[in-house]
């Protein structure tokens, strides 16, 4: 504290002093008044005030100390993880050495008084090395060696006297054990008689008016004595010491001005709070009060003083609270006066306290669950004391008789300490030393009468403690204060840890926000004219300086700082607010530097220049001396390198030849020996295999002839025998003949007819099919003109790009050349006068080099062009030699179309031929019979979908044949015929739908190639395109083999089944007639649809090899045909080599020759790979032509597809690499064009500017037919495990949601169904289910935690349920059916019960489902929902007195809201993913709310310290947040909303005005969600925060309690009612509650 006075204090003169002080002076005081606590392992225990005094220079010249409040009962007790006072520690570490051995010390666990904390020993600190230092200050305080010695061993004596145990004799009296060692120690240590103070330490004297009793005392009043004594002793000995260090620090110089430094407790509050608490917070109370009046008010006034506009702001008054504690009839006063009462108790005194205070004083209350405790509203929190050791602390009771024993003592020191507590102490040292006499106990003297005590001794230690504050405040108000606060960082006195939360409560406590609150609302920083003047005057040019200082720094403030709120001009000085000071220092700053910089660099440069000049000087020299000797030793060296590899050439040359001539003579006689052997035993081989196929041949020749002979003798016997029968059979139909010639006629006209209109179809599609070769040709001929369109784009393309390069790079040339001139003409302008000779010299060696350089632009130009013209010419040779092998290839597929049009010609010459002989039949007809109807043939479950179109026509067939049959009953022949006929005329009509697609293919084609000069599309995959072609292949052939295999059956078996023997005989000519037909036309059919599918398959290879590729810009690789690969791979060659070509040329022109020739030769190469790939193709496609039809296709089939694959994977590593360079190009292209305009004119006159990039041409898409899916997939029972394992048991819910269809299990099982249910095997339908059934439980039971996995199976298993009630009798479910899928409808069982087994374990899922979605969602969400702040700020303020709690909560929040609503994301994802119905999916949503609702209610309803407005306010905003997740996911009507209705009214609950009656309806009304019990609870729970939050009063809860039980006594019997009406509708109308 600095007095008022005109000048101020320099620091630095006092800097040395202050380091001497705190370095040696103060461990002294700090080891015998500091001790560790559980906040701080050096806590002061006691106040002080120091005041350091100056001379007129300012010099320190002494100091003055005063305590306040010193902690006694430390010495006695000490908490948990808390110690004594250090010196006893320092002591007992120092116990070895030599002069402490007569004070008979040990360990610290071994004394009573430092072992109850349980911590002896402080981290990192040595008390040892404490105790050094402290007898080191007290030398320098000049306390000499024997004083020194007494210090130690009154201390000593002290841990001895806690040691001393009493033995109880009876109820009201005890005794000291004989001999007893502590107290022996004690005794000897303190000089006095072990019997005096034995029997007194049992025994007191008890004085009346007549006559004196000594009375025995019980072991625990001997106890309290000890420990009064003890902590007696040690307060009059610290006294004592404060004393002696004032002495030390006096001065007999005259006192100019002190600084008061005031060191004293800090607001405090604990578990257990007893009188020292009270005292210290009343302590901080007063000096609250001081800082408050001090800081605010002075601050105002300076405002006002220099009349700056200013509204005074209010600030918190703590003089309530002091009154309660000293104002007449206050606590103190209430306790003195207990005090004086002879049987005053604690719990007297709190009644007192209640009786007077309570109800009446807002700051003070009443423990609800304690009779012997108060509570103080302090100005930083609400504190609890215990009653308990009040009186008695306030007393400070000491027996006389002890003191007397001790004043007795032969110990000179022992005797000095309590001679100094009789003295009277003056006014202003305010106690010992100027501190609250805490222990002073005033003993009579031996000479004075009993019952005379001095006025002193009566006075209570919180009357003494409050007259020192008193004192205090005088002393401060007199004086000009200053503040430091002292925040204690964290709770746990970790090292580097600083707790924000716990920091803010201790800066709102001490008033530090509100001060800063002022200063950010006013102007912290000033300065005065004259003092502005002279530290900003280098900021302020010649002109702004005027006489009038005042008026000069207005004028640079307004230059400076534009903002005019920022500062304000008083009338002595100018205020600026904060920040604007530190902006014109950094402005000086700015401005100082650069002047220094200027100054420096002037300087440097001369200083460097003239050495420069003196370096270059002598470097020429020297390196004019060194060049001449190297070039003198280089020019030796190229002599004797020349000479020496002369000499190697010759050397190596010979070594070489003479080995190579060995080596060649060995070499040829190896080789003829090898030969040699090699031609024997080839030539053994060829006699050996001429030998044996020579015997080969005879055997075989043999055997075939004897073969033939039997074979030929049974044809002619059975030959005579068939054709004696055919005779007779002849004869006998040329006489039936005779009688039915106009029947004959009749049916031969309508077969004429058939046989004419067959004629005219068939003329019909060959003009077809020449139009669609027509088509076709069109189509190559336009595709031929694209793919040379494309090559001629491509070449112009990249001609352009590297004439860009090329101009590129010459400007790059360019652009060095001129920064060299730039410089070299820089240097000569500097250099003018000596260097022009120069000058001009290197000027016309630049015009040369450029000459030069122009030259071998020139010359690159011609060899580029030259290069371009060759790869031109390679180009169009290669593209004429692909379009010859394109017309080629074009010729034999119309040979193709023609061999297929004659192939048809022959089978209608087949047909007509079966007519001519129709007429030798009839006989052989006549004697068949009728062949059986046909009925209904159960098709097998496992035919595939692409023949069921030809069974269902077949059925039809053989339905259209039974008219006729029941017709004609008495002609047997006609049936046969006519099934024949038809069947013939099916495949007719089969063989134009094919026609038919060719050409609705051929005009799709068409449409894309004119859409693909429109539009550019990207390039699908080319595997995609040969995958959908090959399956559609392998159908169509299997569906055509089972097609012929099924109609030779139907035939075969119409043949077997005829009741005449001799029709059915295997040399019956109706039956070899017919197979014979038969088997040419299945064959022809067979060759045709081959031929068909081969010539499909290479139009869509053409059409897939001709997308273009755009190598500029969309990267996309042109593809052709297997010939046509060659002019991709060496365009993509060329643009490599032309890339190598130009980076040589830039930077090795020597090479340029050579690099060309590698580059052709590489082509050359390339094409010759490329021709002896086209000889492997057509020698493989000569192989597969002499296969068989199917293996030949299939074959050609494989081979195509890993041929394509090899070539896609190496054209995208092309493709790769091409956008790399595209991409770089692009880069380059963009930063030099601007460069490079007027150059690539220039360049570019010789390429057209129509560039056009031709669109691609679209995929060709091969149409399938539709067909008639049965829906069924059949699988054997063995085989029912492995689909239970695959699709139930090891499925992975991940890959099936993303890469395949959400319900894929599900449809399986059902087809599986279905399929039993086909055929009928109730068995196999059961097991089935089953197996399914438990197979979904058992994974349930082992993944049952997964989300995605209980999700995926409660998915499935709705579906699967849908699924069987859609199919199997549920009306509710059939009755949206299509015709289709009532055809699709189990036929056989009634799935009723698996329904419901299936249904009940659907619930179980979900039941499971809504378990693991709260066991993921319980840990967020009271962390989320009330602990995070997600407004921040909001509720940054915590509610007093619950500071443990709110600490815990930001330790332990670890999830915050986005936590939940990114949970949330998820759950909603794999619903949605795993195609969840969305009903279910709103139900699910719906229980998530309802969890996070409730959790989040239970816990505000259960936390005090969550009962807030702010609180109130996160909750709403929380709930919104979650409001807007189911509005962006479309779940509003979920009723996911209305389950977190509670929680929303219950923080509206927190937020409304709950004072007045009108309140208390409002409330009612709107919380109509939550019950009485729970808004009770909330009002009861909640907590003010700030200073504009108020308490719920009590009689505002029970008018709530009454508004609420009226509603409901109201409401009740109307809700009663209603239900009733609504039961009888119910009945009434028959319709569920949930519908009504």
């Amino acid at each position: 504290t600095l007095l008022p006075t005109t000048k101020y204090i320099t620091v630095a003169i006092a800097l040395k002093h202050l380091n001497l002080f705190n370095h040696y002076i103060i461990p002294f005081p700090q080891s015998i008044g500091n001790a560790k606590t559980t906040r701080n392992d050096n806590s002061s225990r006691f106040g002080k005030y120091i005041e350091i005094g100056f001379d007129k220079r300012y010099r320190i010249i002494g100091a003055n100390m005063r305590t306040y409040l010193l902690e006694k009962s430390r010495v006695v007790f000490q908490a948990e993880e808390e110690r004594n006072y250090h010196i006893f520690y320092q002591l007992c570490a120092s116990a070895a050495l030599p002069e402490f051995k007569t004070l008979r010390l040990g360990n610290a666990n071994y004394f009573h008084y430092t072992k109850q904390g349980g911590s002896p020993v402080i981290d990192g600190i040595d008390d040892a090395k404490e105790m050094v230092n402290t007898r080191q200050a007290c030398t320098l305080l000049g306390i000499s060696d024997s004083y020194q010695m007494g210090i130690f061993r009154i201390l000593a004596g002290i841990l001895h006297l806690g040691n001393v145990e009493f033995a109880s004799r009876d109820a009201d009296s005890c005794t000291i054990p004989p001999k007893h060692e502590p107290l022996a120690i004690f005794c000897d240590l303190m000089g006095v008689e072990y019997e005096e103070m034995a029997h007194w330490l049992c025994h007191r004297k008890l004085a009346t008016a007549t006559e004196t009793y000594i009375k025995p005392i019980s072991k625990l009043h001997a106890i309290n004595a000890r420990d009064a004594l003890a902590k007696h002793i040690y307060a009059n000995l610290f006294n004592w010491i404060v004393d002696h260090v004032n002495k030390a620090l006096h001065s007999a110089v005259k006192q100019h001005s002190f600084i008061g430094v005031l060191d004293i407790y800090g607001f405090e509050t604990f578990e257990i709070n007893s009188f020292e608490q009270f005292c210290i917070n009343y302590a901080n109370e007063k000096l609250q009060q001081q800082f408050n009046m001090h800081v605010f008010k002075l601050e105002q006034e300076e405002y006002m003083k220099e009349q700056i506009p200013w509204t005074l702001i209010d600030f918190y008054d703590n003089q309530p609270c002091i009154n309660l504690i000293e104002a007449k009839m206050g606590i103190l006063d209430l306790l003195d006066e207990e005090c004086k009462m002879p049987k005053g108790s604690d719990d007297t005194w709190a009644q007192k306290l209640y009786n007077t205070h309570l109800n009446k004083c807002a700051l003070f209350e009443k423990p609800r669950l304690s009779n012997k405790a108060f509570i103080i509203q302090h100005f930083a929190d609400k504190v609890e004391y215990q009653c308990e050791g009040f009186l008695e602390k306030n007393k400070d009771t000491v027996y006389e008789e002890q003191i007397k024993v001790l004043k007795s003592s032969k110990f000179k020191l022992l005797a000095e300490l309590f001679q100094d507590e009789e003295k009277v102490l003056s006014p202003t040292s305010a106690a010992p030393s100027g501190r609250v006499p805490l222990s002073r106990t005033v003993i009579k003297p031996a000479k004075t009468r009993p019952g005379q005590t001095s006025k002193e001794h009566k006075k209570t230690v919180g009357h003494q403690f409050r007259n020192s504050l008193h004192l205090l405040m005088e002393t401060l108000n007199a004086t000009t204060p200053h503040y430091v606060r002292c925040i204690k960082p964290n709770d746990f006195k970790f090292p580097f840890t600083f707790d924000e939360k716990r920091a803010v409560q201790q800066l709102r406590a001490c008033g530090v926000l509100e001060t800063i609150r002022i200063s950010a609302a006013g102007f912290p920083s000033r300065w005065t004219y004259q003092e502005f003047f002279s530290r900003y005057r280098v900021l302020m040019k010649q002109r702004d300086v005027l006489s009038d200082r005042k008026q000069t720094c207005k004028n640079v403030l307004e230059k400076l700082i534009l903002d005019k709120d920022k500062y304000q001009f008083g009338k002595t000085k100018i205020f600026f607010r904060a920040g604007q000071v530190a902006y014109l220092e950094k402005i000086r700053a700015d401005k100082l530097r650069a002047a220094c910089i200027r100054i420096q660099k002037t300087i440097r440069g001369w200083l460097m220049r003239k050495k420069y000049m003196r370096m270059r000087k002598a470097a020429i020299t020297i390196q004019r001396y060194v060049r001449g000797y190297q070039a003198r030793c280089y020019a030796t060296f190229l002599r004797r390198t020349r000479a020496a590899i002369t000499i190697q050439k010759f050397q190596r040359m010979y070594v070489v030849r003479k080995r190579y001539q060995c080596m060649r003579a060995a070499t040829i006689a190896l080789q003829a020996l090898l030969r040699g052997y090699v031609a024997r035993n080839k030539y053994q081989m060829m006699l050996r295999e001429h030998k044996s196929i020579i015997i080969q041949k005879h055997v075989r020749g043999w055997l075939a002839r004897v073969h033939y002979q039997r074979t030929l003798k049974a044809i002619v016997y059975l030959q005579c025998c068939y054709r004696r029968m055919m005779a007779k059979r002849e004869l006998k139909k040329l006489k039936i003949e005779a009688r039915s010639v106009e029947r004959y006629k009749k049916l031969h006209i309508g077969l004429e007819n058939k046989i004419m209109q067959l004629q005219r179809k068939i003329d019909e599609q060959n003009k077809e099919y020449k139009s669609l070769l027509e088509k076709l040709s069109s189509l190559e001929i336009t595709y031929s003109t694209e793919t040379e369109r494309l090559r001629n784009d491509v070449e112009r393309l990249r001609m352009s790009e590297e004439e860009a390069k090329n101009a590129t790079n010459r400007v790059l040339s360019l652009q060095e050349e001129i920064a060299k001139l730039r410089k070299e003409l820089h240097q000569t302008q500097s250099e003018k006068k000596t260097i022009e000779e120069w000058a001009d010299k290197y000027k016309h060696e630049t015009e040369q080099l450029v000459s030069e350089l122009k030259e071998q632009n020139t010359l690159l130009k011609t060899e580029k062009e030259e290069l371009n013209r060759r790869i031109h010419d390679q180009a169009r040779e290669i593209t004429e030699t692909m379009e010859k092998k394109l017309v080629e290839e074009t010729k034999q597929l119309e040979l193709d179309l023609n061999d297929e049009r004659l192939r048809y010609q022959n089978l209608l010459n087949e047909f007509s031929r079966l007519e001519e002989r129709y007429d030798d039949l009839k006989d052989e007809m006549n004697l068949m019979v009728n062949i059986p109807k046909p009925g209904h043939k159960r098709t097998d479950s496992t035919h595939s979908s692409n023949e069921s179109e030809y069974t269902f026509s077949s059925e039809i067939t053989e339905a259209e044949d039974l008219p006729l049959r029941m017709e004609e009953p008495s002609e047997k022949k006609a049936p046969l015929d006519m099934s024949l006929f038809l069947k013939l005329q099916k495949r007719v009509t089969e063989l134009e739908q094919e026609k038919q697609s060719l050409q609705d293919e051929l005009d799709r084609k068409e449409e894309q190639a004119l859409r693909a000069k429109a539009k550019e599309e990207e390039r699908p995959p080319i595997r995609g395109a040969e995958l959908e072609y090959e399956s559609l292949k392998r159908q169509e052939l299997e569906s055509e083999n089972k097609k012929l295999k099924n109609e030779l059956n139907e035939l075969q078996k119409a043949l077997t089944e005829t009741r005449s023997p001799e029709v059915t005989a295997p040399g019956a000519p109706a039956y070899r007639v017919l197979l014979d037909q038969l088997t040419s036309v299945s064959e022809e059919l067979e060759v045709r649809k081959e031929e068909v599918l081969i010539l499909r398959s290479q139009l869509v290879s053409q059409k897939e090899a001709i997308q273009p590729k755009n190598t500029m810009t969309d990267s996309t690789i042109l593809l052709e045909d297997v010939q046509k690969m060659k002019d991709k791979g060496e365009i993509a060659q060329a643009y490599i080599g032309l890339k190598e070509t130009n980076r040589l040329l830039e930077s090795q022109l020597q090479s340029q020759k050579k690099s060309h020739e590698n580059e052709l030769e590489s082509l050359r190469g390339e094409i010759q790979s490329l021709k002896e790939e086209n000889n492997r193709q057509q020698q493989l496609l000569a192989q597969n032509l002499q296969l068989p039809p199917e293996a030949r296709i299939e074959a050609s089939l494989q081979h195509e597809i890993t041929r394509l694959t090899n070539e896609n994977l190496d054209l995208m590593e092309q493709l790769e690499k091409q956008d790399k360079t595209v991409r770089k190009l692009k880069k380059q292209l963009k930063v030099f064009a601007k460069k490079i305009g007027e150059l690539e004119v220039g360049q570019m006159e010789n390429i057209s500017p129509g560039q056009i990039i031709d669109e691609p041409i679209r995929p060709v898409n091969i149409p399938r037919k539709e067909k008639d899916f049965q829906g069924m997939l059949e699988y054997k029972k063995e085989d029912e495990q492995k689909l239970v394992k695959n699709l139930i048991l090891e499925l992975k819910p991940r890959g099936v949601a993303v890469n395949l269809i959400p319900g894929l299990p599900a449809y399986i099982l059902f087809m599986c169904v279905r399929h039993a249910d086909y055929l009928n095997d109730d068995q196999k339908v059961r097991s089935l289910l089953t197996s399914t059934i438990n197979g979904i439980k058992k994974v349930l039971k082992k993944r049952g935690d997964d989300f995605e996995t209980v999700s995926f199976w409660l998915s499935n298993t709705c579906r699967f349920l849908h699924c069987l009630k859609q199919y199997s009798g549920e009306e509710g479910f059939m009755k949206h059916n299509t015709p289709r899928q009532n055809e699709h409808c189990l036929t056989n069982f009634d799935l009723a019960e698996y329904r419901q087994v299936l249904s009940d374990l659907a619930i179980q899922i979900y039941q499971q489902l809504v378990r693991v979605l709260e066991n993921i969602l319980q840990p967020m969400i009271v962390s989320g929902m009330l602990e995070h702040e997600t407004i921040q700020g909001v509720s940054g303020v915590k509610p007093t007195g619950l500071r443990k709690r709110t600490s815990s909560i930001a330790d332990e929040g670890t999830y915050t809201l986005d936590s939940i609503i990114r949970q949330l994301n998820s759950f909603h994802s794999v619903m949605c993913q795993h195609g969840m119905d969305p009903e279910l999916i709103k139900q699910v949503v719906k229980q998530m709310f309802y969890i996070i609702g409730a959790v989040t209610l239970n816990n505000l309803l259960l936390r005090k310290d969550m009962c807030s407005w702010s609180k109130g306010m996160q909750i709403r905003y929380n709930v919104s947040q979650l409001e807007e997740w189911l509005r962006d996911k479309n779940l509003m009507n979920s009723g996911a909303k209305e389950t977190l209705e509670p929680l929303i009214q219950a923080a509206q609950l927190l937020q409304v005005k709950k004072k007045t009656d009108e309140d208390a309806e409002a409330i009612c009304s709107m919380c109509n969600a939550l019950t009485t019990a729970q808004i009770v609870k909330v009002l009861n729970l909640y907590t003010p925060v700030n200073e504009f939050e108020e308490r719920v009063l009590v009689s505002f809860i029970r008018t709530i309690q009454v508004c609420m039980f009226i509603l409901i006594s109201v409401l009740k019997p109307i809700l009663f009612t209603c239900k009733k009406a609504l039961l009888y509708l119910v009945s009434l109308k028959k319709s569920s509650v949930s519908n009504l």
